[in-house]
């Protein structure tokens, strides 16, 4: 897997969420709403996700390996500490 874009919005007013990001991995394929959320233990990022007839929240995409996940994790928090909206990664 080669994440080849993010792009972070930082949101600032009251609640959790502390940004919205959106990642393109290998130039073809982009997962939009992922979510900087502050908890507990500090940052941490939410999939995208709906709500189920049942009520309950799903996620909608997701990496299937702790090591695509961390990945995903690193590129996003690297982006949010940095500032930059936007930016391709080499």
């Amino acid at each position: 897997m080669n994440i080849t874009e993010v792009r972070v919005r930082k949101l600032s007013g009251e609640g959790k969420t502390r940004g919205v990001a959106s990642i393109v991995i290998d130039n073809a394929f982009v997962v939009k709403d992922i979510r900087i959320v502050e908890g507990p233990k500090g940052l941490f990022i939410s999939m995208p996700s709906r709500r189920s007839p049942d009520g309950e929240f799903r996620d909608v995409a997701y990496p299937i390996t702790s090591e695509a996940r961390e990945e995903i994790y690193a590129a996003i928090m690297r982006r949010f500490s940095e500032g930059n909206e936007t930016q391709a990664i080499r």
